[in-house]
């Protein structure tokens, strides 16, 4: 279980059953950028608002200073594997397979339970949407899920706020049935989507920034750094574990190095070009949701602080001193507007957030499918997952389950606790990918590497730390998540993956000398 696959041999795996490489700088800068500007900032600014208060200006610095130093270890490890796999593939090559099924594992929990977030985010937009400008009200019943709370490790669910969320449910499978169609489509249809939404923001910022209150900014930490005593997952800190969500888009570039024209070159600049633009975005859009209407924390019923999402939340939100508060809105930026009497542009921009959400759906379900399809070809998985559909070239019985698992999940759970959930798996990921490029730089430092990380033995150790810093700041059912995930984890790994790995088996793919212009083979319909 310590066993490693070269790097040679996963670039001969790739050839061998590869997909079609499509896609350039720009169109790999543009998944990147609708990977990442999404749900964290249209919908989880009021989630971090309830935690950090003004104070989410700090946590959105802080959850990027984390996302940028992880970016550098991953543009090295793309750059060197441009191959589909992300942190799993890096994992393998470098410290076995062992840690690369428990990174992969991770990444499925990140992938997925991330695009039912978003598909949650996007319910609360097409809400505020029809009930604002079409004046109908959607079943209380049917527009979330319940709110769920922990009894000791026990969780809760309480019926009284939702059932089941609809909406969210119909966007998943939607988006999922776009992605069996194809890559290149799906590509296409997000640059615009893409497009769309950076509009939507840019209007944002030009209408909320000149109407900022100096006032709204204080106090500026209610919560403190790290939360009131007693408390998990509060504060700036945890706010930022919370908003890492809105950042972690860009790791779904490096799964598409496999469908990348010259990815050396271009993976790197899809990643870090990506990661920039938003991060401005996002810093602009908080100051202006904060300096126009605040965005205080509300206090529970008994006046003591409390988590977003959970049932003292919500009862809070539902008296009518809150109703107005920005940290009760499900369509927070929409909302401000509104409240800042532009209700034609909160209604567009509402509009934009339905049409453009729905591209960090895609790409979440894109990357975990992706993710799927590589250790399935490792034969980890079975692999019937790893079969390519004849005409559209997609991986497409792996992404139909997933996106049936997305919608399943998108209907029960509030945006906050998944978000958190996914963070868990995402920050554990990311962990292991900057040992990964510490490891490689001993075991093989002679290998070209088409984008170095600078200060390597300093950048990564930085990177080890911040992402274990905000792991422990999660809330405490999201923390416990990745060990029981993981334990589940292990047990499919020795019940069939230990026993089919392709390594394991002697079933390798040697080569001395690839040719990257060469047609794939071995896949029926793939040419």
């Amino acid at each position: 279980m310590w066993r490693v696959k070269s790097l040679d041999a996963i670039l001969a795996t790739a050839k061998k059953k590869s997909l079609h490489r499509s896609l350039g700088p720009i169109q790999l800068t543009l998944l990147g950028v609708g990977a990442i500007i999404g749900t964290g900032i249209f919908v989880l600014t009021a989630a971090a608002a309830q935690k950090a208060g003004p104070g989410m200006m700090w946590s959105f610095v802080i959850a990027g200073a984390v996302c940028a130093i992880a970016a550098l270890c991953y543009s090295e490890l793309a750059s060197m594997l441009p191959v589909s796999g992300s942190a799993y593939t890096y994992t393998y090559a470098v410290m076995g397979e062992l840690l690369a099924w428990m990174v992969g594992w991770a990444l499925i929990l990140e992938y997925a339970v991330a695009a039912s977030a978003v598909s949650v985010g996007w319910s609360g937009y097409f809400l505020g949407l029809i009930e604002n400008a079409l004046h109908f009200h959607w079943p209380d019943a049917l527009r979330s899920g319940p709110a769920w709370s922990m009894n000791g490790f026990i969780p809760v669910a309480d019926f009284g706020a939702g059932v089941v969320n609809i909406p969210a449910i119909l966007v998943a499978l939607t988006v999922t049935a776009l992605l069996v169609r194809g890559t290149t489509e799906s590509a296409r249809v997000n640059a615009i989507l893409v497009v769309i939404k950076v509009t939507a923001l840019t209007a944002f910022v030009i209408l909320t920034l000149p109407v900022i209150k100096t006032g709204n900014f204080s106090p500026f930490t209610p919560n403190g750094w790290f939360g009131p005593h007693g408390t998990t997952g509060m504060g700036v800190v945890g706010a930022a574990a919370s908003i890492f969500f809105a950042y972690v888009g860009f790791d779904a570039v490096s799964t598409a190095a496999e469908e990348t024209k010259n990815p050396q070159r271009n993976v790197p600049i899809g990643l870090i070009g990506s990661l920039g633009i938003c991060t401005i975005f996002y810093l602009l859009v908080a100051a202006g949701a904060v300096g126009a209407i605040g965005a205080q924390p509300v206090l529970a019923l008994d006046g003591s602080v409390v988590q977003p999402g959970s049932a003292a939340f919500q009862a809070a939100c539902a008296t009518a001193a809150n109703a107005d508060r920005l940290v009760c809105s499900n369509e927070a930026l929409a909302h401000v507007l509104r409240e800042i009497n532009w209700p034609v542009v909160g209604n567009l921009l509402g509009l934009a957030a339905n049409l453009a959400l729905p591209s960090v759906i895609l790409m979440m379900i894109y990357g975990q499918t992706r993710i799927f399809f590589v250790m399935a070809r490792d034969g980890l998985l079975p692999q019937s997952l790893a079969n390519i559909h004849p005409k559209w070239k997609t991986p497409y019985i792996v992404t139909i389950f997933t996106g049936v698992c997305v919608a399943i999940a998108a209907a029960f759970f509030p945006v906050g606790q998944l978000a958190d959930i996914s963070n868990s798996g995402t920050l554990f990921a990311f962990f292991m990918v900057a040992i990964a490029v510490m490891v490689l730089r001993v075991k093989d430092p002679n290998r070209p590497r088409p984008f170095k990380t600078p200060a390597v033995w300093i950048v990564a150790p930085v990177a080890m730390v911040g992402c274990a810093g905000l792991y422990f700041n999660l809330p405490l059912e999201s923390m416990l998540v990745l060990p029981i995930w993981g334990a589940l984890g292990l047990v499919v790994y020795f019940a069939y993956g230990y026993r089919k790995s392709h390594v394991g088996r002697g079933i390798t793919d040697e080569v001395h000398e690839l040719d990257p212009d060469a047609p794939p083979t071995g896949v029926p319909g793939v040419d």
